[in-house]
């Protein structure tokens, strides 16, 4: 299967026409997930935990780095990697307060970064139903949205990245809304849909790849939708994609540049 949309491609069984050398700076699922499709692709790997990144990117150079760390040191890799004019696609989640310095510093050093909380194809048709359902129910005072998300246990940040930018996109389309906040499982959140707080509720348990769901509930009845993923195949694909897609781009870019939704 192929998805193209104005010159974007999202390929599940395609071979890139260039084959390149992809480090992946980060050896965790993700990575072995990345690895395995970029080597079915026929791409060459080099496999770069944090603290090899630095030495590495001063000694060496590759077609394009692919971040996937933890929150700690994501940005810290991500400069290394524009200063060493290499370019850059991030994954890691948890580090966003980063987020618009390190976009500053792509533009000054003229690299290429790309981030996106989620690659997998079918979140981010998620994400923009999840824009236009919350456009429709804004003006519907009476039902009050909320979001859960459950991810496997060895997820690091709660919310998750994914989560966030669902709630980013519910809170600027609803005008009765001025932010959301992180509500733990069976937490108490007083007041909820007066105080004009979306709540973002977090769950962890084995062996969940990713499950979110945004609600709208009222005494009548509730509207949702869900996005579950059933391995990291989708997300690691996308990743690759992308991988493919960025070099020779200059700039910071994400996922509506590279889908043209």
């Amino acid at each position: 299967m192929i998805f193209q949309e104005q010159g974007a491609v999202w390929p599940s069984q395609l071979l890139s026409n260039k084959l390149m050398r992809i480090a992946i700076i980060g050896y965790g699922k993700m990575g072995k997930a990345i690895e395995a499709i970029a080597l079915e692709r026929g791409h060459e790997i080099i496999i770069l935990n944090g603290s090899e990144a630095p030495d590495f990117l001063q000694k060496n150079t590759a077609d394009v780095a692919v971040e996937f760390t933890g929150p700690e040191i994501a940005a810290e890799n991500i400069k290394r990697c524009i200063s060493a004019g290499i370019p850059v696609v991030c994954g890691t989640t948890g580090w966003l307060a980063e987020k618009n310095s390190i976009e500053e510093f792509c533009k000054t050093h003229q690299g290429s970064f790309f981030y996106a909380s989620n690659f997998s194809l079918g979140v981010n048709l998620f994400f923009r139903l999840n824009t236009i359902l919350a456009r429709m129910m804004a003006g519907n005072e009476h039902y009050k949205p909320s979001i859960t998300e459950i991810h496997h246990t060895q997820k690091k940040d709660a919310p998750s990245g994914t989560a966030i930018t669902l709630a980013e996109g519910i809170v600027s389309n609803n005008p009765r809304l001025t932010g959301w906040a992180a509500v733990p499982l069976n937490g108490h959140f007083p007041e909820h849909g007066q105080t004009g707080i979306l709540q973002v509720i977090s769950e962890r348990a084995d062996p969940f790849p990713g499950k979110h769901t945004v609600r709208y509930s009222c005494e009548e009845d509730e509207i949702s939708i869900t996005h579950e993923a059933f391995s990291r195949k989708g997300f690691a694909a996308g990743a690759v994609a992308v991988a493919e897609w960025l070099p020779g781009r200059t700039g910071v870019f994400g996922m509506d540049d590279f889908l043209k939704f």
